[in-house]
């Protein structure tokens, strides 16, 4: 799985994922990356190795990325703008000809901090952008050699606490916040109430409107199917509680804009998770669908066969019987062919044969009309010999 840079949201989030995973007996092995850009271009390339990535709305879609699949939306994540500057900023356009601090590229911070800025007219031309990221921003800020910083993360992440607790910097308001989401679709307006921080402090003195964007969980279209449940597990963990700008039970959630959802991920939201996912170990699970699988083939291949056995066994008991008609048959008109025939013997021998032949022959009492006729006829042929026989005696002794 691509998470994102050290002390990143992303990599705290794969850190959770990992622990729900573990406990499946399942490793899931996180890589370490510049951010959501990177992570879009390792699930994409077929020899990265990785098939499950977290990343931001905006990025890309998946009209420009094939093959990927979304598992849902996992959070609401703010964009932070920091200053230092003892005069109130008020309009993203007086920042420029600032010196701002801004992740580096191949960060989705990054790219949406290049958007909500640039619609302003504030970019890399008519302002300084700095590659600093985290602790590193903050120690900018601190230090005079960043006039505001631009930060992506939830409250919680280290350097956005560290400068929501520093009594010298500031968070820039967003009164154009719904602006931004009606022009850019992808992106959300929140907002940070009014002494949640600390309340004690005051922190924030007054309600702050923020832009955000959403983050999202992406997989390959080949992960294999027994993942994406666990996968979705591990994100109802991570992310079905309340926080500050989503309401409990609102994360994880299986609307996407931008990328088409897995249909397992449809039915794990519609349904939740299923009776096996529930009560049956993961690697148990594998076995058991198989098991019911061949089970499944095995009754559609067999009971079609098995309505077909009856009519099979009534055709080979009736094949039995007309074997041994084609054989009174053929003796008769071997007999009717050469009424002179000197084999007598032979010919009473052969009626007795099959006359035994048909007496040993075991088959239901349904059939029993039927061999009780053929019998019968063996018993007219008989006869006919007999009575044959008989004249020719009478004729030679004359």
């Amino acid at each position: 799985m691509a998470t994102g840079p050290k002390g990143s949201s992303f990599e705290y989030y794969g850190r959770q994922y990992r622990e729900t995973f573990a406990h499946s007996n399942v490793e899931l092995e996180l890589r370490e990356t510049a951010g959501a850009a990177e992570n879009l271009e390792l699930l994409l390339d077929q020899k990265s190795g990785v098939e499950i990535a977290l990343t931001i709305a905006g990025v890309s879609d998946g009209k420009h990325a094939p093959g990927l699949l979304s598992l849902g939306t996992v959070c609401n994540v703010p964009l932070w703008l920091f200053y230092s500057s003892g005069e109130p900023i008020d309009e993203l356009s007086q920042l420029a000809g600032k010196r701002i601090a801004v992740v580096p590229v191949g960060n989705g911070g990054r790219l949406l901090a290049e958007k909500v800025l640039g619609k302003a007219g504030v970019n890399s031309e008519t302002a300084t952008f700095l590659p600093f990221a985290g602790s590193a921003a903050v120690e900018a800020l601190n230090n005079g050699a960043a006039d505001a910083v631009s930060l992506l993360g939830p409250p919680d992440a280290t350097a956005v606490h560290s400068l929501l607790q520093n009594p010298n910097a500031r968070i820039m308001n967003f009164p154009e916040a719904e602006a931004f989401t009606i022009i850019f679709p992808e992106l959300v307006r929140l907002v940070l109430p009014q002494g949640v921080i600390d309340i004690k402090r005051h922190i924030p003195p007054h309600d702050v409107a923020l832009i955000g964007a959403t983050d999202k969980v992406l997989v390959r279209s080949d992960l294999h199917p027994e993942i994406v449940p666990l996968m979705l597990q591990a994100m109802l963990e991570a992310h079905g509680a309340r926080e500050i700008f989503q309401r409990s039970g609102e994360f994880p959630s299986g609307t996407d804009t931008e990328y088409p959802v897995a249909p397992a991920a449809i039915d794990f939201y519609k349904n939740g998770p299923s009776y096996m996912q529930r009560h049956v170990p993961l690697w148990l699970s594998v076995h058991v669908q198989r098991a019911i699988a061949v089970l499944v083939t095995v009754i559609a291949i067999g009971f079609p066969l098995f309505k077909l056995l009856p009519l099979a066994y009534n055709w080979i008991t009736r094949r039995r019987l007309f074997y041994w008609y084609a054989k009174l048959k053929a003796l008769e008109a071997s007999f009717d062919a050469n009424p002179m025939d000197t084999h007598s013997v032979d010919t009473r021998a052969e009626i007795e044969r099959i006359e035994d032949a048909v007496s040993h022959i075991h088959i239901p009492l349904t059939f029993s009309a039927q061999v009780y006729n053929l019998r019968s006829h063996i018993d007219i042929v008989r006869r006919k010999i007999a009575s044959r026989n008989n004249a020719q005696g009478r004729i030679s002794a004359e």
